[in-house]
């Protein structure tokens, strides 16, 4: 007997894993996926190889040479001492003399979102490369039998959108009222790089642009211009018909534009009337251009004038504009996503407002006898059974993100019975950094000289204190517990990721001004809005671990943005449509539930966040978003009734939102139900690899190893690490069962 042979087996594998590491075997990817001119397929997985689930490493799929044909297909060498996990996405390869920082990029436009990649295990045989034993390809999307599909992220592009509504277009000539007008975007470089011609082409002669006798045999592929209008046959993005779309009083029509190199690209709109016969093309009346230099903002509004063939000009057109660019240094890995996933026992969730509820209303017994958006507040919530908590976020002015409500706090500089207007100074949160939020927390014990803007407060101990603007009436907080760390107001959104129960889902509100419909704003001169969101985005994205995580916003431009900077946590859509109670906003999309549902669908978001007051006016609404797939959570003062909150749950709305989870929960069992989901996959995990463990089931029956592996691989565990040795014949391996969330726990879920 060989020396390695009366080695122990812990020993033998210790001696071959040097040698193991650099063996390969070959591994052909085959899969039929439909694409247009100008997309590739590729394939990104869990190895080197493969990528290690970053985009910009995947492996390109070449098309086969017949041209009716989509099967896509590779052979990689891949590691033969490891299981590979695996995704297929389609998506467009942008050359290195393209890209902007001169190295090759790939843009995702579509991906394969199931909860559990495709995989090979390390014990398949090696492929034959042999034609008639490759058997069946891949079908794109399709994994284990259920079909799974999402618009991609943001990797290294930027994508622009153009917004008309609220009668954009004014043509002055009278022999144009009442015509069919359509509009046409098309992206135009004006630096007129000879090499993007040829690899990218779009229209850059603006005669060719103008035709309208030529029929384009193939769309343009880069950059990408779509269109969608917010009604339910054209919501979703889809590209632009030869002449564009005609403009109806009373639409939203939204242009998108995928772009590289934002800094050159203008924006060219054509202008065709329709003539009364259709035999007729249409005629070109006149253009615009929207220039970079007007995109200097996250968001604004342009407006351009319509200039003739005959370069008069014979109107204008009001624009308002997003530019959307990925986060700053961050890649976002393809391991994982549970943007559009929803377990169908997630029903009736009980997510607790602003933690244990609002602290200040005119009703004081709604009020919650702890602050509000405190770390306090969010623990208390979760004691009392809520499965999420609720809270705001927004950035102080050194960039930190902060819980707290209003964008405005208001500030005593003495204490005493009766304020008057000259003790009293409101400010907006933006213009205090964190150490000053945090000095305002509780009176100081030390005497301080704080230089707020251009104030400066003495924070001697009886002098400055931190009201909201409810509290500034009277000067006198309502809460006296505030010597207690958790009870300060102010904490950092990464210290509550860091502190609160990990089994408590959070819904984390973005705070962003909004435009009133009377042109207002409820805060002006705000932060830019991609820095703004990226630095949040990234908080969460680092130590949000395994927690479930919703976002959502009022604004629904943000809620586009959250969904198109990140591929891995959902975003709903806060609207408060039809009401009486709150001032109406600037954006249609925000004044009616239908119209919610068509952003929700536009925007490829999880689903939207209603008011309750327009859900109790007509609960139909309700049906109509549920019909359409989306996931439903509701919010309002009507919530705070236990009656209603039984009829809600009743109408089959996944998440209410309430204040004193403590008065108006009925959990017999105060855990939230990821808690108690969690703890049941950990008990049917432990029983599998116990059965595994003494190689038969319960019955006798010897167990199948192999079957078990896929059991435990869709299993959900607990939050932590947990790790098996797993019996097979006498021999044994090591299987750890990592990560809380990943792959297994959502393994029930419905796209």
């Amino acid at each position: 007997m060989t020396e390695t042979a009366n080695k122990s087996p812990d020993t033998r594998c210790k001696c071959i894993k040097p040698t193991m590491k650099y063996l390969r075997r070959d591994q052909i990817f085959r899969v039929k996926a439909e694409t247009i001119p100008g997309e590739s397929v590729f394939v990104v997985g869990n190895c080197e190889e493969l990528g290690n689930w970053m985009s910009s490493s995947a492996v390109r799929l070449s098309k086969d040479d017949d041209p009716e044909s989509c099967l896509w297909s590779c052979c990689v060498k891949l590691p033969q001492n490891q299981d590979v996990e695996f995704r297929y996405f389609v998506g467009v390869y942008i050359e290195p003399e393209i890209a902007n920082d001169g190295a090759k990029q790939i843009i995702v436009r579509r991906w394969e979102t199931s909860i559990q990649p495709r995989n090979i295990r390390i014990d398949a045989e090696d492929v034959n490369i042999g034609e008639e034993e490759m058997g069946k390809p891949d079908i794109f999307g399709s994994v284990q039998s259920i079909t799974s599909i999402e618009r991609g992220w943001l990797t290294s592009e930027t994508v622009i959108q153009l917004k008309l509504f609220n009668n954009p277009l004014q043509l002055w000539k009278k022999r144009y009222e009442g015509k069919k007008i359509s509009l046409k975007v098309t992206p135009v470089n004006l630096a007129r790089n000879r090499s993007s011609e040829t690899v990218l082409p779009f229209s850059e002669n603006i005669d060719e642009s103008m035709d309208t006798h030529d029929q384009v045999d193939a769309p343009e592929v880069w950059p990408l211009t779509e269109i969608a209008v917010m009604n339910e046959e054209k919501r979703k993005f889809h590209l632009q018909e030869q002449f564009g779309h005609i403009y109806s009083e009373g639409e939203f029509v939204l242009f998108q534009i995928c772009v590289l190199q934002l800094e050159s690209m203008a924006y060219l709109v054509d202008f065709y009337l329709h003539n009364s016969t259709e035999e007729d093309p249409p005629t070109l009346i006149g253009f615009s251009y929207i220039l970079p230099s007007v995109l200097r903002k996250s968001e604004g509004q342009a407006i351009v004038p319509v200039t003739s063939t005959n370069h008069r000009p014979i109107g204008q057109l009001t624009v308002e504009y997003l530019v959307v660019q990925p986060i700053e240094n961050f890649s976002c890995s393809m391991e994982e996503t549970f943007s559009r996933m929803w377990k169908p026992s997630w029903q009736g969730l009980d997510v607790g407002h602003r933690g244990l509820g609002t602290s200040f209303k005119l009703e004081v017994q709604l009020c919650s006898d702890i602050r509000e958006n405190t770390i306090a507040s969010l623990k208390t919530a979760a004691l009392h059974g809520a499965d999420l908590v609720e809270f705001d976020v927004q950035l102080s002015k050194d960039l930190v993100p902060v819980l707290y409500h209003d964008f405005h706090v208001c500030i005593a500089m003495k204490r005493k019975q009766n304020l008057d207007i000259n003790d009293k100074l409101q400010l907006p949160v933006k213009e205090l950094t964190l150490e000053q939020l945090q000095l305002l927390k509780a009176i100081s014990s030390t005497s301080k000289i704080l230089h707020f803007c251009e104030y400066e407060i003495d924070s001697s101990e009886e002098s400055c204190g931190v009201y909201h603007l409810k509290e500034s009436t009277t000067g006198i907080s309502k809460f006296n517990n505030e010597d207690h760390e958790d009870h300060q107001p102010f904490p950092t959104l990464q210290k509550v990721l860091e502190v609160v129960d990990p089994h408590v889902g959070f819904n984390i509100e973005i705070k962003w001004t909004m435009q009133l419909q009377d042109g207002s704003y409820e805060l002006y001169n705000p932060f830019d809005l991609n820095m703004y969101l990226d630095i949040m985005l990234k908080v969460v994205l680092q130590h949000a671990g395994h927690r479930k995580i919703v976002f959502s916003c009022f604004h629904p431009d943000v809620c586009t943005m959250i969904r198109l900077k990140q591929n891995k946590y959902p975003v709903m859509f806060l609207t408060q449509g039809v009401t009486k109670k709150y001032a109406p906003y600037h954006d249609p999309r925000t004044h009616s539930i239908p119209m919610a549902v068509h952003h929700a669908h536009n925007a490829c978001i999880l689903g939207i966040n209603v008011h309750t007051e327009d859900v109790l006016r007509d609960s139909t609404q309700v049906k109509l978003a549920l019909d359409s797939g989306l996931i439903v959570f509701c919010w309002g003062d009507d919530n705070n009734c236990s009656s209603t909150i039984k009829h809600l749950k009743n109408l089959g709305l996944h998440g209410i939102i309430y204040d004193k989870i403590d008065k108006f929960g009925t959990k017999e069992v105060k855990e939230s139900i990821f808690l108690v989901e969690a703890r049941e996959a950990q008990n049917n995990l432990l029983n599998v690899v116990q059965k595994m463990g003494s190689g038969h089931s319960s019955t006798g029956v010897p167990v199948d190893v192999g079957t078990t592996r896929q059991t435990l691989s869709t299993l959900s565990v607990s939050a932590h690490n947990t790790s098996a040795v797993i019996s097979d014949g006498g021999g044994a391996f090591e299987s750890t069962i990592k990560e809380i969330g990943k792959d297994s726990q959502y393994a029930d879920c419905a796209p």
